[in-house]
């Protein structure tokens, strides 16, 4: 997650001043590159380097580590985006274009020849792609365009799909929370099916993004049990036998359950031993095929054989690079180590936000997604939460009011990024009135922040934003007071998601932060404030591109498991308490309260209308 903000993306950085990578860019165009690098001290002969590729919405990023974990270098290669209404859609050759650009980029930026790269992994958007026999693109695409063969993670052109699948209340959707998500792959594909019958009967392979990426780099189409249980419904338990890591080369998907696929009308994706959806998986960080081919080492600069780890989804991603990311003074004794990862929950805060925790026992949840085993750590269940809008919506709630191009102007005079200017008014503004503490501000101002629908723990798609407490002011002022009561409105929203999931069965009292909103000190400090966890964020500023890189030096063998390489590679930087002032704690309950009310309104409304419209 580069400081360079990369527009719609799952786990984009939102505080940079670069509406330049927002434009659309056509994918055959020559692209432009940002670069982050911080100098080694290690010799280059003694180095052993490991590569990691994270493919957000808006841009492909590679970054370059050490054996301790430190970030050499990194770049970023923006990535054409189609988006008209509910559908949402992209390209997997302009998006492996942007990755080699990156790649290239970021070797020579650290200094790091292609010898050096000893293992690399991928991370991606939980996206559906769609090939052909020979590996070409198939259009998912109303326009009929064959660039355009991917569906974007936040496309909800299948919210109908997800319904008529979920009235049927297979046994699978016990495992993602009870109900599909117009999000996940099942009914994106039913979609297709229904809506692009030629598409249909061309595909040869579906897959996820992050194994798309995989299998362009090595020729192997083995699935990770991350994407094809955390999106596909497959059940990852099936494999409880084969319990780490070491067995997991060749293993059979024995997880797919047929009668689903049947019943929601896609049994002829069970054909061929489920050769469209994925034969085999493995866990992630397995070593796939015989690394890298060499074709597509010529094509990203890099030594032809170096070992590929199994993907991860980009948000999953960012969990392995910062969930022993623990300071070493707060750390449980060693005796105790697995329950003190599993009161962690980690918020991979980009456009969207995905919230996880660990068990290591199943845990059912409603409306949140999950239990998945073996999804992210190897051995533990998996929760997984989310709110499909968070920096899009303060994206959205700030450049559509009236006085965000004189405020966008005067951040750019200033050099620093409008959030920065927004959080120095807010401050003005608390000094000014004499409130008591920041958050006062927004005493009459309230936000419901399901702009996108709600993906946890109401799991409610048709979901509303609102804004309530507006006047006819529009001044710059009043645009800061909406800014403020949004970013409360995420920060409640994933209270909300916590009290939840400890109140069934998880004991969370610890929170990981990562992604590019980490990066804006307000909206830190007010999800630690209105959560009451101490927040602890990453040592190392790009954690997803980490958590690929870790699934390198996996594959590379340089640690005998995932959770060892955690281990090793993971490192806590600042930690952000809460306020210790009770009128502060008194304020947010109030005002969650609130928050918890809005929704109910809204099923009130919504029942009112429905009835009049009978």
């Amino acid at each position: 997650m580069s400081g360079k903000r990369r527009g719609w993306s799952d786990s984009a950085p939102l505080l940079a001043q670069q509406h330049s990578q927002q434009k659309s860019q056509h994918p055959y165009q020559p692209r432009s590159v940002s670069l982050e690098m911080t100098t080694s001290t290690v010799p280059a002969t003694a180095r052993s380097v490991f590569l990691g590729i994270d493919v957000g919405t808006g841009s492909a990023r590679a970054g370059l580590f050490d054996e301790n974990g430190k970030l050499l270098g990194s770049s970023s290669s923006p990535i054409q985006i189609w988006k008209d209404g509910d559908c949402v859609e992209q390209s997997s050759t302009d998006i492996w274009h942007a990755i080699s650009a990156a790649v290239k980029a970021a070797c020579s930026l650290a200094e790091v020849s292609k010898e050096e790269v000893k293992g690399m992994g991928f991370a991606a958007t939980c996206s559906l792609v769609a090939v052909d026999a020979e590996g070409s693109p198939v259009t998912v695409s109303w326009s009929g365009d064959s660039r355009r063969n991917i569906i974007v993670w936040m496309d909800h052109r299948a919210v109908e799909q997800a319904e008529r699948i979920n009235s049927r209340n297979s046994t699978v959707l016990q495992y993602c929370g009870g109900a599909l998500s117009p999000e996940m792959q099942p009914p994106k594909l039913l979609w297709v099916k229904e809506n692009l019958p030629d598409s249909w009967s061309m595909v040869f392979r579906w897959m996820d993004l992050s194994d798309w990426l995989s299998y362009r780099a090595t020729g192997d189409d083995t699935r990770s049990l991350c994407t094809t249980v955390c999106k596909w419904t497959y059940l990852g338990h099936a494999h409880m036998h084969q319990n780490n890591e070491k067995d997991s080369r060749d293993m059979e998907a024995c997880g797919w359950d047929d009668d689903f696929w049947e019943e929601i009308g896609l049994s002829d994706l069970v054909d061929g031993h489920h050769a469209k959806i994925g034969r085999s998986v493995a866990f992630p960080g397995h070593p796939l095929g015989s690394g890298l081919t060499s074709t597509a080492a010529k094509e990203l600069g890099l030594v032809a054989g170096i070992p590929v780890g199994t993907s991860l989804i980009d948000a999953h991603a960012g969990g392995v690079g910062v969930m022993e990311s623990a300071p070493l003074s707060d750390s449980e004794p060693k005796e105790s180590d697995k329950e003190a990862l599993c009161r962690r929950m980690v918020l991979v805060c980009g456009t969207s936000t995905c919230h996880m925790a660990i068990s290591q026992n199943k845990l059912f949840i409603p409306g949140v997604w999950g239990p998945y085993w073996s999804a992210m750590v190897p051995e533990h269940w998996l929760t997984e939460g989310g709110q499909s809008a968070t920096g899009a919506l303060l994206d959205y709630m700030v450049e559509n009011h009236v006085a965000s191009p004189h405020l966008a102007n005067r951040a750019a005079s200033q050099r620093i990024s409008l959030f920065e200017l927004l959080n120095k008014i807010l401050e003005t503004m608390m000094l000014d009135l004499k409130r008591p503490f920041l958050a006062s501000l927004t005493e009459d101002m309230h936000v419901l922040p399901d702009f996108h629908g709600n993906r946890s723990p109401i799991a409610d798609p048709k979901a509303k934003g609102m804004l309530c407490g507006l006047t006819l002011d529009t001044s710059e002022k009043q645009l800061a007071l909406q800014y403020l009561a949004t970013v409360q409105g995420i920060a409640y929203g994933t209270r909300h998601i916590v009290e939840h999931c400890n109140a069934h069965g998880h004991e969370i009292d610890t929170i990981l932060a990562c992604g590019g909103l980490v990066k804006n000190a307000l909206f830190i400090q007010e999800h630690a404030d209105i959560i009451g966890c101490p927040i602890i964020l990453p040592r190392e500023s790009e954690p997803v591109l980490l958590g690929a890189a870790i699934l390198g030096a996996v594959a590379a063998r340089k640690y005998c498991s995932l959770h060892e390489a955690m281990k090793a590679l993971n490192a806590a930087g600042q930690v952000i308490h809460p306020s210790k002032d009770p009128k502060v704690k008194k304020y947010h309950d109030a005002k969650y309260r609130i928050f918890r009310e809005l929704y109910e309104q809204q099923l009130s409304h919504r029942s009112i209308m429905a009835e009049a419209l009978a």
